[in-house]
């Protein structure tokens, strides 16, 4: 049995379903609707694919190697969460008062019967979100680069070895975080609340902020 294999499959796991930027965004579009999240899930696999694509071929080892092409790519992303956790605090600060108090008794919670309300993402925004809140990782090169060839028994080809472990975190994304947008969806009748969802797109939109800024100030500190 390869216990090389066994051990990565442990860390990759972890690795995946850390609650990060990738989570907060397709727990906030999963909000929105079942096709926008699922979309968003998609998107984020696309994004690791990137990553670990660049891993095999060697050209995450440039981008590390670079500070500049780093820096851009680490840019880039802070103002891409920036964006989005803004826009989702913008949502919220939007929502008149009414909306998340209906009436001043318990009835205020009680879980809605009627249709849901209609989709604002589509399926497109979703994959795009996804993606280039995950594409957009600069740590992701650095953690790729020092975690996979970990994992490469001395002696064997790098090579093929380094694309079924590319290939596995991929695969986990897959299966993750679809699972994430799907469960969320499934219990939207609770979580669509107006007080609860109110709540959860404040809390996502703060850490996609924070996470945006934490990026934009170790880019100016380096």
């Amino acid at each position: 049995m390869d216990g090389q294999l066994i051990a990565f499959t442990g860390v990759a796991a972890g690795m995946v379903a850390m609650p990060g930027a990738d989570f907060a965004v397709v727990v906030r579009n999963a909000l929105d609707s079942r096709r926008a999240g699922v979309a968003t899930a998609v998107g984020v696999a696309g994004g690791l694919l990137v990553h670990t694509a660049l891993a095999v071929a060697g050209l995450a080892a440039v981008l590390v190697a670079v500070p500049a092409l780093l820096g851009a790519v680490q840019l880039l992303g802070g103002v891409y969460l920036l964006y989005l956790g803004i826009r989702a605090l913008a949502a919220v600060l939007r929502r008149p008062p009414a909306a998340a108090r209906r009436t001043s008794g318990p009835a205020a919670d009680a879980p809605a019967d009627g249709p849901r309300p209609a989709a604002l993402l589509g399926t497109a925004q979703g994959l795009r979100q996804g993606f280039l809140t995950n594409a957009l990782n600069p740590k992701a090169p650095v953690l790729f680069l020092s975690l996979l060839p970990q994992f490469v028994p001395a002696g064997a080809p790098a090579l093929p070895r380094t694309l079924l472990l590319a290939t596995m975190i991929v695969v986990m994304a897959l299966v993750w975080f679809p699972l994430v947008a799907l469960l969320v969806d499934r219990l939207g009748v609770w979580l669509r609340r107006p007080s609860v969802a109110r709540a959860l797109e404040a809390t996502t939109g703060a850490l996609l902020t924070v996470l945006g800024g934490i990026l934009l100030v170790e880019l100016a500190l380096a």
